[in-house]
């Protein structure tokens, strides 16, 4: 599943063909690839975005800004209860849920909201299965939480979508046309593919990586991701045939 921060690490380590990442590659993964020998490719398959969740109960919260989003989940946060982040809001404490460290989706939240990947307060419930996640915050008035929008659109009857604005711009709530076009930031990325190339010399992990090109724009949005433009399918079909 998306984002196993340890899975790229057995990928650096020349023990898997392929694997999927809700981030992109970092210096020291990289590093340690080609420490091991390991020479790959990358390849973008979808969109994807992160939603921000409050309970179906919530009457009280639509919308919340980057710098609120900050302050509830960086590490010396002192935001205890609601009301510590608005007095408009109730005195009940805030319940956290997000995703665990081996999350790719983790990595990425706490990089672009607080600044430093992996920075973020110890008090919140954390899980590698959103299931998890959203089964607590569905059964949690006072819970908010994240994950990626292909969980809340599996789920949204039972959750309530939060909108996000950065700085002074209108808050928006991501949609797929808004993730594909960037302007649900900074909490939209692409989804991607690492591939060992003396693997791809494998006619099989080949024939697989054309067959996920020309059907991911038709199966992306059936799982709640978002398809790239039809260019970028095809010009990564020709990267393998190279």
């Amino acid at each position: 599943f998306w984002g196993r921060g340890g899975e790229i690490k057995k990928f650096t380590a020349n023990e898997i063909d392929i694997v999927n990442a809700s981030r992109a590659i970092e210096e020291g993964e990289i590093k340690k690839a080609h420490e091991n020998k390991v020479d790959f490719s990358e390849f973008e398959i979808a969109y994807d975005g992160i939603a921000i969740v409050v309970n179906k109960s919530n009457d009280f919260v639509d919308n919340l800004t980057t710098d609120d989003l900050k302050k509830i989940w960086e590490p010396e946060s002192k935001i205890k209860k609601w009301s510590d982040l608005d007095p408009k809001y109730p005195k009940e404490d805030i319940h956290l849920y997000g995703p665990g460290a081996d999350s790719g989706t983790f990595d990425y939240f706490t990089k672009v909201i607080n600044g430093k990947e992996k920075a973020v307060r110890p008090d919140f419930t954390s899980s590698e299965n959103d299931n998890v996640l959203v089964q607590g915050i569905s059964g949690d008035k006072y819970a908010l939480g994240y994950f990626g929008y292909a969980y809340y659109k599996e789920n949204e009857s039972r959750l309530k979508l939060i909108g996000v604005s950065s700085g002074t711009e209108k808050a928006i709530a991501p949609t797929p046309q808004n993730i594909k076009d960037g302007t649900y930031k900074p909490l939209s990325r692409p989804l991607f593919l690492y591939v060992n190339n003396n693997s791809l010399k494998q006619p099989k992990v080949a024939e697989f990586l054309e067959y996920y090109m020309k059907n991911a724009a038709t199966l992306a949005p059936e799982v709640g991701y978002v398809a790239l433009e039809d260019k970028k399918y095809s010009d990564q079909i020709m990267k393998i045939k190279k």
